[in-house]
């Protein structure tokens, strides 16, 4: 990461994202869980494979636990656009019109999202909607689609666009804020995919409901560290009605250990990121949809008392505020409904025992005890006094706990737990 880019994230995670920026209109206050048909499938698409992965969503038990959205991805659309304009669905794949797929989808109980550009054409050169943003607005409004992904590909020339990457943005966002006002219907929720460009994390909320962070995701340790990593400085962005978004789910297509694969889903949930599955239900497995179903995870990124996400207390194997793609940030909180919600991530390429004191957590209370709740073993493991230890951490893998005020601590102990600027009320210092 640039040492440039690095002052910059911190100064993000310093400041925060002001929360008169948000675009509240009502939609997307929590993030949107579901399923997407780029990594699996990528152009590979039409309307019955669509339907498929939606009964599957149905049948597996994931639609129960809150997923709840199915989206298109890019190469639906013909190459070109009708005599008057209009985008035109590809007539072999998707040969019974849009309504009728986002129909069948709403008669499942899902949402419908399709996807878009803020180019001349898509990444894979279909049609853009540069100077078509209220039309295609309207069109997907008319064909039933519920949300939009709007990518970055095929930018035009400066001397065209004359806007910066906000108000390249801002065109679909102005389109989709007006057609909701003058319809009166639902907005459709709105997905910025760029790439994390320009800063993306300090305007996106008053433009869309979620923005990327970074490229695109692919099933390896190292890029999910990277991911972790970027993300780590920034966030504060993350809020009801707005969050980071850390790309797709990347699950159940090879590549990642079981460990790994259970710390992409934790850090996942718990940054608040939207969560949308890139998988062929078909052939998924146990392990992976246990992983997909964990729902004591699912609560908090569904948490809507507490929108924030977890962020890192201590950098842990690197010095704290260390930017290093490879060993991001391992020891990580923040608040929830219910308790204080703690992630642990081995970065090391060996099991490893992880141990911090309480206090370290902003969100923890000096002179009390918490009882400790493993949301991956789904096991109450006592109560934690002080410090806790996380015993034989393995490779790249993660711990998420959930800790609850249980009253005050044991008397006995020492004066304070933290032997740092500790005092009397008289102001006689208490050495350690």
């Amino acid at each position: 990461m640039p040492a440039h880019s690095v002052l910059l994230a911190a100064t993000a995670l310093l400041l925060g994202i002001p929360t008169v920026l948000t675009l509240s209109n009502g939609v997307a206050r929590l993030p949107v869980l579901g399923y997407n048909t780029w990594n699996a499938f990528a152009c590979n698409i039409d309307q019955d494979l669509v339907l498929t992965q939606a009964k599957l969503m149905k049948s597996l038990g994931l639609q129960a636990v809150g997923y709840t959205h199915v989206h298109l991805d890019d190469c639906w659309a013909d190459k070109n656009r009708s005599a008057s304009g209009t985008l035109v669905p590809d007539q072999t794949r998707f040969s019974r019109g849009m309504n009728n797929l986002t129909g069948e989808l709403h008669a499942m109980g899902f949402n419908a999202g399709i996807y878009g550009d803020s180019g001349w054409f898509t990444c894979a050169g279909y049609p853009g909607s540069f100077e078509h943003e209220a039309q295609d607005a309207q069109t997907f409004q008319d064909w039933g689609f519920d949300y939009l992904k709007y990518d970055n590909c095929n930018i035009p020339f400066d001397d065209i666009i004359r806007e910066g990457m906000v108000g390249k943005y801002q065109r679909m966002s102005d389109a989709l804020t007006q057609l909701a006002q003058t319809s009166r219907k639902t907005p459709i929720i709105f997905s910025l995919c760029q790439w994390g460009w320009e800063q993306v994390w300090l305007w996106g909320a008053s433009v869309g409901h979620s923005w990327r962070t970074t490229g695109d995701i692919s099933p390896n340790w190292d890029a999910l560290a990277s991911i972790i990593n970027f993300n780590s400085f920034i966030t504060q962005a993350t809020g009801f009605y707005g969050r980071n978004d850390m790309d797709m789910v990347r699950l159940g297509n090879g590549g990642l250990t079981y460990d790994e694969a259970k710390t992409h889903f934790t850090a996942w949930a718990l940054m608040k990121s939207p969560l949308l599955i890139g998988t062929n239900l078909s052939a998924i497995d146990d392990a992976t949809l246990g992983i997909l179903k964990n729902t004591e995870l699912l609560a908090i990124n569904q948490d809507s008392v507490q929108g924030s996400s977890v962020s890192p207390f201590r950098w842990g194997v690197n010095p704290d505020w260390t930017s290093d793609s490879s060993s991001p940030a391992q020891y990580w909180s923040g608040p929830s409904e219910n308790g204080t919600v703690f992630m642990l991530i081995n970065t090391l390429a060996e099991p490893s025992d992880m141990f911090f004191n309480l206090t370290e957590s902003p969100w923890i209370r000096a002179g009390r005890q918490y009882s400790v709740r493993d949301l991956w073993t789904h096991t109450n493991n006592g109560t934690a006094v002080r410090n806790f230890t996380a015993r034989a951490v393995p490779e790249h893998g993660v711990v998420a706990l959930l800790l609850k005020d249980a009253g005050d601590e044991p008397t006995g102990l020492t004066p304070c737990a933290v032997w740092d600027n500790c005092a009397s009320q008289n102001g006689t210092a208490v050495q350690g």
